[in-house]
């Protein structure tokens, strides 16, 4: 008669043989992977590729929302589209606390969901789309293509109240920043890198007044400052005015290096760029991305990756939404 031990490692062994290949990938912890949706929705990648092609053909503004996008909705404990979410009775939306300000363009993120639904209902994820937009925008923008893997899920309610306390501010100390974003995982090269996506769009006259008034910071270059002030005329901007300053005057649609000239020439229009360009422990890279764009590039590519993958929900977590800003309707909380 075989010894109960060996019987009881038998039956592990046959148990673990037995599990199918998506079941026994989820526990190994795989979790992401390349082109998740090969067998169950061949199209989607490319789908969601022509619809931001398109969509900045006809808006050039939506490709700085796909990238803000997945900066707002990763750093906040998980890449789970919980930032398109919106309000409920009993819930603030991420998209309305006040560190969203600007964030913009969420119904052409429906647009794309709706041209992936017609291929492959119930199938891709509104957060993988959330990052497969951002992937490709960065391309519209003139940055690298980045592989990015896939299997996301959907989480089920906002995370409004932990915004401030996990999403790096650009009034904090380059400290407080570079922690929030090791805590993901993001080396000081890559947040470098990461802050390098103010190379384009623009900064709203309400988030720089108070370098401007009642007295200009003397950090400023001299050069810059007629024109930040001819953008932002008043000490309180009206917040519904589209009042605003191009991050970048010289390639302010093109995803380059040049921020990292403008910020050691003092033309960081945020503290943190500022801090970004002086600080010991950040300054190396600035001057080393500033020369080569590929290091740029390089670092870049990396942290988008790291952010991309920030605590996704996978396997039987969470869900695939319907639509992208309210959760199906038969897992919302009672």
């Amino acid at each position: 008669m075989a010894p109960k031990g060996f019987f009881f490692l038998a039956v592990l062994s046959f148990s673990a043989l037995s599990l199918s290949p998506s079941l026994a990938e989820e526990a190994q912890g795989n979790g992401l992977v390349m082109n998740f949706y090969k067998e169950t929705c061949p199209q989607a990648e490319d789908i969601i590729r022509e619809q931001v092609k398109l969509l900045y053909k006809r808006h050039k503004n939506t490709a700085f929302s796909w990238l803000r996008n997945i900066f707002h909705d990763c750093a906040v404990q998980s890449c789970d589209a919980s930032l398109l979410l919106d309000s409920t009775r009993r819930t603030l939306s991420e998209k309305e606390t006040d560190r969203s300000f600007g964030l913009r363009n969420f119904r052409y993120i429906e647009t794309i969901k709706e041209a992936v639904e017609r291929e492959c209902q119930g199938v891709v994820s509104c957060s993988d789309i959330l990052v497969l937009s951002a992937r490709d925008a960065i391309v519209s923008l003139g940055g690298p293509y980045i592989p990015l893997k896939t299997g996301r899920r959907d989480g089920r309610k906002s995370r409004a109240d932990v915004v401030e306390q996990f999403l790096p501010d650009h009034n904090e100390s380059i400290s407080a920043v570079l922690d929030k974003f090791g805590a993901m995982g993001i080396d000081t090269p890559g947040v470098v890198a990461l802050l390098g996506a103010h190379s384009v769009g623009r900064t709203h006259c309400v988030k720089l007044v108070h370098r401007l008034y009642p007295e200009v910071d003397p950090a400023l270059n001299p050069d810059h400052i007629p024109h930040m002030l001819k953008k932002c005329p008043d000490a309180i901007p009206d917040p519904k005015a589209v009042q605003y300053v191009r991050n970048d005057r010289g390639t302010p649609m093109i995803l380059d290096n040049n921020y990292y000239r403008n910020i050691l020439d003092n033309k960081g229009l945020l503290i943190v760029d500022h801090q970004l360009a002086n600080d010991k422990r950040t300054k190396p890279y600035v001057k080393k991305m500033a020369k080569s764009q590929d290091y740029f590039f390089k670092e870049f590519s990396r942290a988008i990756t790291l952010l991309s993958e920030n605590n996704p929900l996978t396997g039987t977590k969470g869900e695939i939404r319907k639509q992208c800003n309210v959760a199906n309707k038969h897992h919302e909380e009672p």
